[in-house]
């Protein structure tokens, strides 16, 4: 019997994710949301997040830094020095922006408080999307109040070919209730939750770590400008 993923692949390679046309019909905004740790921001996260904000036409899609992750190690670098590289990463490159919010507060970076700020400065009607790799997805109920998150936002699940594991049994009632099959049918400001294919791209934070840990080049790994940042402040070497 095929794994939930692959069986979420097959749906997925049917659908034909376009943008809305300019100058069509009136809409809330749409504002798309990408957490972590970006120790270093990468391709990977680049190319991830302009591919889900040019198919669902997103306003914005914001990268947020976070300052004391729950469920990851803690950051090898400063918060500030990851700041400037996805700083540096975005710059010129609409509509991915660069939100610090989670490093301006002194407790750890629960996305439940996250997305409760944010509503707080939007109008109701604006959908926001958070954006979830495969293996976050699955972990959702280690999360903080992770039941309340679909009462802010729309949750979009980044699918990869290696994405072959199956759903904890927390979340099967979740997704039988609110998933959707065509990302572009998500209606509301939240509640629900559909699949969007990525673009495989092999390359990882820790990779990139390793290869400067070692010496080696991460060129095309990281965009030009946040490579020159690397190397400026001699981040990531074996000294550090």
């Amino acid at each position: 019997m095929a794994s939930y993923a692959a069986r979420r692949r097959s749906d997925l390679s049917d659908l034909d994710l376009k943008a809305p046309k300019p100058g069509e019909q009136s809409r809330p905004r749409r504002i798309g949301v990408l957490g972590g740790t970006f120790d270093p921001v990468h391709v990977g996260h680049l190319r991830g997040a302009l591919e889900v904000a040019e198919a669902l036409g997103l306003d914005e899609l914001r990268m947020m830094p976070s300052a004391r992750p729950p469920h990851r190690d803690t950051p090898q670098v400063s918060a500030q020095d990851r700041l400037a590289m996805v700083e540096c990463a975005v710059a010129g490159v609409p509509p991915l922006v660069v939100d610090a919010r989670e490093l301006q507060r002194d407790k750890p970076s629960w996305t439940i408080d996250t997305l409760e700020s944010l509503r707080a400065e939007m109008a109701a009607e604006t959908q926001v999307f958070l954006l979830l790799g495969w293996d976050a997805f699955c972990g959702l109920p280690t999360w903080h109040r992770w039941e309340e998150l679909l009462q802010h936002c729309h949750i979009l699940v980044l699918q990869r070919p290696d994405a072959d594991s199956e759903p904890p049994d927390a979340l099967r009632n979740l997704l039988a209730a609110r998933s959707v099959s065509d990302p572009l049918a998500l209606k509301g400001p939240s509640g629900q939750i559909a699949f969007v294919w990525q673009t495989p791209l092999a390359v990882s934070a820790t990779q990139i770590r390793q290869l400067l840990a070692s010496g080696k080049s991460v060129r095309f790994l990281v965009p030009d400008a946040v490579l020159a940042y690397i190397d400026a402040h001699g981040l990531y070497r074996a000294s550090n």
